[in-house]
């Protein structure tokens, strides 16, 4: 009777709690239900106690956009327009800030000839203008969100990796960003900055403001990818600064993403075909397609010009007898008592100084843009001296020597060489349309990415990487490659909460309170910790329910299913494989297991740390 009692008691125990995790698990349902509530229910219901204006017309509006969400879930799912309209954002953003550069740009030009025959004033009007615009880009960028500064893609690149830094995503980052960047490319290229880089983290942070608005659109209960949405906005950011989709994707796949994933393809394609198409037209429409950065010259006319098939020699022969549209561009580097060789060679020396002096100014700046101007540079000036040489040597050196072609092959190889990517030689095919000089090109940025890679020599976001010792894991091996023999067992910790299979329900029902894992791992015993499996806290709740009213001798094993594991790393496992697998299957939890006893468990979190304390051991 004793043992009866006894047992009677502890089966009421069970009992008692089993009662209270129902109450709490039907007040989540309720919750939930609640949340679940059809999209017409929230937007149609209205508070009778609200005192928020306009009630009836924000109704009618409510009303309307049902509607329209109704009509276009027919034809397609959410998502894709979401990408859609994350291209299209973000094309007309690149228009609107190309449009609002040229107009300061000619304000510039403009002030500039107003003071013609005042050597002095145009000197001050001359190096003034674009001093005042840099001091305001970063006084405006320090006050409003210190974190737009810079490039923001070795960020961006932390974040897609799963690292959490919510202020370079903000809003106010998107707009101190925005502005600040505007004034640095109305500075001119005498500052020598551009657009790629700042407007990739631009694309991206709306990117995340889409994201929002596709889970919002699925009542905030749709598990969407933050990580694709993210990735295909880097894409979306390349194809709306030049209208070139596919080297955009290439640009996300090489630049911003370790591991990329096949399921991005199809959507970052469709965004940057959007983005490219309505920059495209918009460009079309004006007639114009924005300047970049301007002295005498635009950076986009500077580019133009010394990607241009013809010599300058066999143009400087026979300028009178050429078109008037083509002695416009070249005439920039060949002005009066000095020749297009001298203008080269000044502008590759002056350049170099200029732009590692530019990329120290504590404001929103792109990079990319003055490097694939200088390689083409380069090009050009080995082109030119090429044609020059052969010119009366070889007689049809005129047709056989395209200085433009070496321009075309010095861009790619250059900014390749100094982004360690393939995605410059591509870039540089669809911006000129020019698929006869493919070879040359690929060429050459594989040279060059040859020469940059040797010796592990880190490219430049890896650097920007590791001197803001951002939590980048691939640009810290890079530096350091000892780091990638880093095992887990420095790192390990116990497992907290561990469950056996033999247990009983009272303990398992005491460990499920304690414990707040989403799944607890079985082993076989205590004193023997096999690890059989795991079990997700919801199913063990429900097996408790099942069985809250049998027999307290039941046992773990007999009543859930326990899952086995997809996969567990050893001890002697490295930090690089762990966030590897971590990165590729999304896993937030590994379990370490020594000859198949449990030894303790990897988190994300702890992996956060611990790639942020190698960092800041750099």
């Amino acid at each position: 009777m004793r043992h009866e009692s006894t047992g009677g008691k502890k089966m009421d125990d069970i009992s008692v709690k089993v009662k209270h995790l129902e109450e709490k698990e039907e007040q989540r349902v309720q919750d939930d239900k609640a949340d679940n509530d059809t999209a017409e229910e929230k937007l149609i219901s209205a508070d009778e106690h609200s005192q928020k204006p306009w009630q009836q017309s924000r109704s009618r509006i409510k009303v309307c956009v049902l509607q329209v969400k109704k009509l276009l879930v027919s034809f397609g799912s959410m998502e894709w327009y979401c990408y859609a309209l994350l291209g299209i954002i973000t094309a007309l953003m690149s228009f609107f800030m190309d449009f609002t550069v040229a107009k300061l740009l000619n304000a510039h030009q403009w002030l500039y000839g107003c003071l013609k025959g005042h050597h002095l004033l145009q000197f001050l009007c001359w190096t003034l203008y674009p001093a005042c615009l840099c001091a305001l880009s970063t006084s405006f960028s320090h006050s409003i969100c210190p974190f737009s500064a810079g490039s923001g893609v070795p960020e961006a690149r932390a974040i897609l990796l799963g690292m959490e830094m919510p202020d370079y995503l903000s809003l106010s980052n998107l707009f101190a960003k925005m502005f600040g960047l505007i004034c640095t490319l109305a500075a001119g290229s005498t500052v020598f900055l551009g657009k790629v880089g700042p407007f990739v983290h631009l694309s991206i942070m709306v990117g995340a403001f889409m994201n929002r608005l596709h889970v919002s659109c699925h009542g905030g209960k749709q598990k969407a990818s933050k990580g694709q949405m993210l990735v295909v906005a880097s894409a979306v950011g390349v194809a709306s600064c030049f209208g070139a989709p596919v080297s955009g994707v290439l640009f996300s796949i090489e630049v911003m993403g370790t591991h990329y994933s096949t399921r991005d393809y199809c959507p970052c394609f469709f965004a940057a075909a959007c983005g490219a198409i309505t920059f495209r037209l918009l460009s079309v429409c004006t007639r114009d397609q924005g300047n970049y950065i301007a002295s005498e010259l635009t950076m986009r006319q500077l580019l133009t010009s010394l990607l241009e098939g013809t010599s300058w020699y066999s143009i400087s022969q026979n300028a009178s007898a050429l078109p008037e549209p083509q002695n416009t561009f070249w005439e920039a580097w060949n002005p009066p008592g000095r020749s297009y060789f001298q203008t080269l060679t000044f502008f590759i020396i002056a350049k170099v100084g200029l732009l590692v002096m530019a990329c120290t100014l504590p404001l929103p700046a792109g990079y990319f843009m003055p490097v694939f101007v200088y390689g083409a540079a380069v090009g050009r000036l080995v082109g030119e001296g090429s044609a020059y040489l052969l010119a009366d040597r070889i007689s049809s050196a005129k047709s056989v020597i395209n200085p433009g072609g070496y321009a075309l092959a010095g861009a790619a190889a250059f900014s390749g060489a100094v982004t360690h990517t393939l995605s410059p030689a591509l870039l540089a095919l669809e911006m000129t349309g020019q698929c006869s000089h493919a070879v040359p090109a690929l060429v050459a940025t594989l040279v060059s990415n040859a020469v940059a890679r040797a010796k592990h020599r880190p490219s430049f976001y890896d650097g920007i990487s590791l001197i803001k010792k951002l939590p980048h894991l691939p640009s810290l091996i890079r530096a350091r490659p000892q780091l990638a023999n880093v095992q887990l067992k420095q790192f390990v910790i116990p497992a907290g909460f561990v469950l056996e299979r033999n247990e009983a329900l009272e303990s398992t029902q005491h460990t499920l309170n304690l414990s707040t894992d989403p799944e607890l791992p079985v082993v076989d015993s205590h004193e023997c910790p096999v690890l059989l499996g795991t079990i997700t806290r919801s199913e063990l709740y429900e097996c408790l329910l099942q069985h809250r009213n049998e027999d307290s001798g039941n046992r773990l094993e007999e009543v859930c299913s326990i899952r086995p594991l997809r996969l567990h790393l050893s001890p002697e496992s490295t930090v690089k494989q762990a966030h590897c697998i971590m990165s590729v299957t999304g896993e937030r939890c590994l379990f370490l297991t020594q000859n198949g006893l449990l030894c303790g468990i990897i988190t994300w979190k702890e992996m956060k740390k611990i790639i942020e304390e190698m960092a800041e051991e750099l």
